[in-house]
């Protein structure tokens, strides 16, 4: 087993996201092997260190799974629900309205804005997620924006071209299409292949427009087809080679498709 940051094996056992994990460190709340640890960057072997929350003993299911065992979901997330494996204002997020397998954890693939609608996965296979949402593979994500202001539309397609400056630094260049006008209101579709915070939401308010409405409608090859506000499937194994193989991971072939229609048994 590879070492981990601290906030990701505390995120892994369902202890906090990594964020609100990150504060309890900061806080001086986190000891591994009964020594208290402050600084976020400090890694953990899961297999052999010993990680305590306020004194009580915090466990994290780092499965060595194979692709071939590998679960993956998609779910269709509706507006004002969070991604995150819990709230303290007990807002409803993603995993209740999803089903966990038995033994395993499923991991969101990136996030979705609370008021963003559309297209999540999750999966119980880490390094597929990480490398699902890490710029280096370049895989696209798909949006729908209803779109309203004063939107400076030649700018937009100048941004498209070169990328936009944001605050952390210049995105990477995308691809827009005016599907609909209607006065000053606008739809339209947006390709991205990097997944910085709020990113169209940031685009379309740099080029002087404002999103009333924001669905994802595709995420690499995956779409909402078939697919109600907040309803989920399981991907099949065909689709799970596929995501494996467009970010460069090995496949497993030996081990059979587990099947499911919205339930583990």
């Amino acid at each position: 087993m590879t070492r981990v940051r601290l906030q990701r094996f505390l995120a892994q056992a369902g202890v906090a996201s990594r964020r609100k994990s990150e504060d309890l460190i900061s806080a001086g709340l986190v000891e591994v092997n009964g020594r208290v640890v402050t600084e976020t960057g400090t890694t953990v072997d899961p297999a052999r260190d010993e990680v305590r929350l306020k004194g009580r003993r915090i466990v994290a299911r780092f499965a060595e799974t194979s692709p071939g065992t590998a679960i993956g979901i998609a779910l269709h997330k509706p507006a004002g629900v969070l991604t995150a494996r819990s709230d303290p204002g007990r807002r409803s997020t993603v995993y209740d309205l999803v089903s966990e397998p038995p033994g395993e954890r499923l991991i969101y693939v990136g996030r979705l804005d609370l008021d963003t609608e559309g297209l999540l996965l999750l999966t119980t296979h880490g390094p597929l997620a990480h490398r699902l949402t890490h710029p280096r593979w370049e895989v696209e994500r798909e949006y729908r924006a209803e779109v309203g202001g004063s939107l400076d539309e030649r700018r937009l397609a100048e941004a498209s071209r070169r990328g936009i400056v944001l605050e952390e630094g210049r995105t990477a260049p995308f691809r827009s299409h005016i599907v609909e006008r209607r006065g000053d209101h606008r739809t339209l579709e947006l390709v991205l292949s990097e997944g910085k915070k709020r990113e169209v939401r940031r685009i379309v308010e740099a080029c002087g427009g404002r999103v009333e409405r924001l669905v994802r409608t595709r995420f690499a090859f995956l779409t909402l087809e078939g697919l109600d506000s907040g309803c989920w499937r399981r991907l099949s194994r065909e689709e799970m080679t596929r995501l494996y193989l467009l970010v460069d991971l090995p496949v497993d072939p030996e081990n059979p498709e587990r099947r499911g229609n919205g339930s583990w048994t």
